[in-house]
């Protein structure tokens, strides 16, 4: 019986692992947290019974260990309820399914309290993979990747010789403005860009898809996860998002890994790696698919993914300024407060004026991120 904890049980990747965990009857859910969501938290407490339940604001833990108080359910709130819940003696295995670089800490005390982690949280690796990958190694831990993209890699390379992969290929849907002209996207509205055309995904990574910026992202955490070179990670962008991504080895071959877009697959391969369960849901079915198509990107009118490119290659704390800079961009362009094209101008200054620390450790970070918000609210 496995026992899990998941980080960010009430948003699109914690629900879809806790469907996983409901068909398959054989994981123990000891642990859970949310942000907001105090309804939804309570009834997956009920459903689920774990031990220990974290919401982030004091007012709000209060609350819920009021309409929970029927249950033996501990409640706990703030950084120091998410550290708790990362180092919980009985789990096994951690699911980063928060959004931002607030799981960053928490990761951590995963891996030195030698939890396995079930990655979908980006913001980890983007601007501590030079901090984790080489704990985890040191832990013995594993870092299981949960993206859609990342895992599709991952399950090409099993079985396969690092030595021999020559390219990653990180396939995109090229997200809901896909085609369109900057002038186009001049007046488009948060509820445009949150129509995604084949995935049901959170807000904040549905705008990331839209500009581009979650391919930046992915590029980024490939490079620390699978510990290749950026010059071997190419974005295609696959409008049909049936293939999620392949790897290209010396000999020329190429390993797809194919598949509806449904996110409880990558899930459920993480949870249960190295087995494969049945999962109910869509097939593909290759008589009824007309064509796979492929195009470049098109990164003069989506500059999110020439702007991770460039964070990426400055190194240091510039991937923080980056990650730090588009959270806080999008979230102003859901509240409507600037353009959708803005997004690029705020990530563009804020990189442009930073001074690069070249080798950070987790409170430099931390601190950049900090500084990288007030300089944005300050500007904007």
């Amino acid at each position: 019986m496995r026992k899990i904890t998941i980080l960010g049980s009430t948003g699109s990747i914690g629900t879809q692992t806790l469907d996983v965990v409901r068909e398959n009857k054989d994981i123990t859910v000891v642990g859970i947290s949310a942000g907001k969501n105090i309804r939804l938290l309570e009834q997956q407490i009920r459903e689920f019974s774990p031990r220990l339940a974290v919401v982030w604001d004091e007012e709000d833990a209060r609350a819920l260990q009021e309409t929970v108080r029927d249950l033996s359910v501990k409640v706990a709130w703030g950084m120091e309820g998410l550290l708790e819940l990362a180092s919980m003696e009985e789990a096994d295995l951690m699911v980063t399914a928060i959004v931002g670089m607030i799981g960053l800490r928490p990761t951590i005390a995963a891996i030195q309290a030698g939890k396995d982690i079930a990655l979908a949280n980006k913001e980890t690796l983007v601007t501590a993979g030079h901090l984790i990958m080489p704990l985890a190694r040191e832990k013995g831990v594993s870092i299981l990747p949960v993206d859609s993209e990342h895992s599709a890699i991952f399950q090409a390379l099993h079985g396969e010789k690092k030595a021999q992969v020559r390219k990653l290929l990180i396939t995109a849907s090229g997200g809901p403005f896909r085609g369109r002209s900057k002038k186009e996207l001049e007046q488009v509205t948060p509820a445009d860009a949150l129509k995604h055309p084949n995935w049901d995904m959170g807000q904040k990574i549905t705008i990331d898809s839209a500009t581009l910026v979650n391919k930046g992202l992915e590029v980024m955490e490939a490079r620390w996860l699978f510990d290749v070179d950026l010059d071997q990670i190419q974005v295609v962008v696959q409008p049909q998002s049936v293939i999620h991504s392949m790897v290209e080895f010396c000999d020329g071959a190429v390993m797809a890994q194919l598949g509806t877009p449904d996110m409880r697959l990558p899930i459920q391969y993480a949870l249960y790696y190295p087995d494969r369960r049945p999962l109910p849901g869509d097939r593909l079915d290759f008589w009824k698919m007309h064509e796979l198509t492929f195009e470049r990107p098109d990164t003069d009118t989506f500059r999110g993914l020439l702007l991770a490119m460039e964070a990426a290659r400055a190194g240091g704390t510039m991937a923080t300024v980056f990650n730090a800079a588009n959270e806080r961009a999008v979230a102003k362009f859901l509240k409507e407060e600037i353009r959708f094209l803005d997004i690029y101008e705020i990530i563009g200054e804020t990189m442009a004026r930073h001074r690069i620390c070249p080798n950070p450790g987790l409170d430099e970070i931390l601190e950049t991120e900090q500084m990288t918000y007030e300089w944005i609210e300050g500007r904007w």
